[in-house]
């Protein structure tokens, strides 16, 4: 952890900057990933060619996580997120000028690989500014609650504004957001740099991987956001299966965010009280009982139930995840830790919904639930090999 002296404080004004500033960004990102499938359907293009368009939203980020991980190390909080503002800016932009289907796939690029390039730095500079390992914790509550509001304010803001004045206004609408990102962040200060050490250059990301703590948190947070994709993915299935209407379906996801968000504002109030790998292993099993009965289920209200209790047990984890980061690898590789990380979620955006549809077509939904479930129950054990040696050795 930073000693004090050597990071000033982050006060509470500074962190409400930083989240207003990342809510701003994330939501132009969430506002064109509603806004240009929805375009794209209008203008007659296929379901696969709506659902590349999505994808591309997070391939930019796999490829560009670990640069910019490293180019954050390296040059700090406001060169990286400057760069992003101009690129989610001239993304959303384009699509103003441009509004067909090549060009909304290179906005999908752009502001998708901005989003991602720009959290890293965020995450880096909050977690650099943590105190100690409590105030990392909550911290880390705090900032989560950004993504959550930003996947609400975006797609509601562009709606809007597509009802009331055509996708030219919301696409130009989204592009004015990330200026006000750079509006509430641009008086961020500096954290001082870290040395770096001879023949660091040469270091790769992977020899983070040599470090069995770091090895356990990556298995995780993959066990983790695969749950989180399959459930996004698998709920409109099984609920169309079950005959509900697109409302109910609707309901029982936007369920699932609300409670994620809830329970979110909540960890910074009980931060002091909770250790990362109890939270993440209650987390993981309770996930593992809800996959296994959720297929059960076959009214609306008994799926929102289950949706509910998992954006609870889900929605708790990134907090504890980053905090454990943070605390398990060098300082000076904290920007390439979380790039690392974020490259293995997006790849798994990637590449999980396409398994998840193959194999429901071949085995059922109900099957992936149950094997994804008990594939989260084998790796709780993970979760709790992440406690800290001095916490294993005083249980001991």
């Amino acid at each position: 952890m930073t000693a004090a002296a050597a990071v000033p404080v982050l006060t509470s004004v500074a962190l409400a900057r930083l989240i207003a500033g990342h809510i701003s960004l994330h939501a132009c990102m969430a506002g064109m990933r509603m806004a240009a499938p929805l375009l794209a359907l209008r203008e007659g293009y296929s379901a696969l060619a709506v659902g590349v368009l999505l994808s591309l939203f997070a391939l930019t980020q796999v490829f560009l996580a670990l640069p910019a991980g490293r180019f954050a190390d390296r040059n700090g909080f406001k060169r990286p997120v400057g760069y992003c503002v101009l690129a989610a800016a001239s993304g959303a932009g384009l699509a103003v000028v441009f509004p067909v289907f090549p060009v909304l796939c290179l906005s999908a690029l752009m502001t998708g690989g901005a989003t991602g390039v720009a959290s890293i730095s965020l995450q880096r500079h909050v977690g650099r500014s943590a105190q100690d390992n409590t105030q990392l914790k909550t911290l880390f509550s705090w900032l989560s609650i950004g993504p959550a509001l930003s996947n609400f304010v975006g797609p509601l803001a562009a709606g809007l504004l597509i009802d009331q004045a055509g996708f030219r206004v919301a696409f130009f609408g989204l592009a004015c957001l990330p200026l006000m990102t750079w509006l509430w962040v641009r008086r961020t200060l500096e954290l001082p740099p870290i040395p770096v050490k001879p023949g660091a250059s040469s270091r790769q990301a992977f020899d983070l991987l040599r470090q069995p703590m770091m090895r356990r948190l990556m298995l995780v947070n993959w066990l983790l956001s695969s749950c989180w994709d399959v459930h996004t993915f698998i709920v409109p299935v099984l609920g169309h299966e079950r005959g509900l209407s697109a409302s109910a379906i609707g309901a029982i996801l936007g369920g699932f965010a609300l409670a994620a968000t809830g329970v979110r504002v909540v960890l910074p109030l009980v931060a002091a009280h909770l250790r990362e790998w109890v939270v993440v292993t209650v987390a993981m099993l309770v996930t593992a009982l809800l996959f296994a009965v959720y297929p059960l289920m076959h009214t609306a209200w008994a799926m929102a139930t289950c949706s509910a209790l998992l954006g609870i047990a889900l929605g708790s984890v990134q907090p504890m995840i980053m905090s454990t980061l943070h605390q398990i690898t060098p300082e000076a590789r904290h920007g390439e830790a979380l790039g690392f990380r974020l490259m293995a979620i997006n790849a798994s955006s990637v590449l999980m919904p396409m398994l998840f549809g193959t194999a429901g077509a071949v085995v059922g939904v109900s099957v992936v639930f149950w094997t994804v479930g008990a594939g989260v129950a084998v790796g709780a054990r993970s979760a709790w090999r992440l406690r800290p040696p001095r916490a294993q050795a005083h249980k001991a």
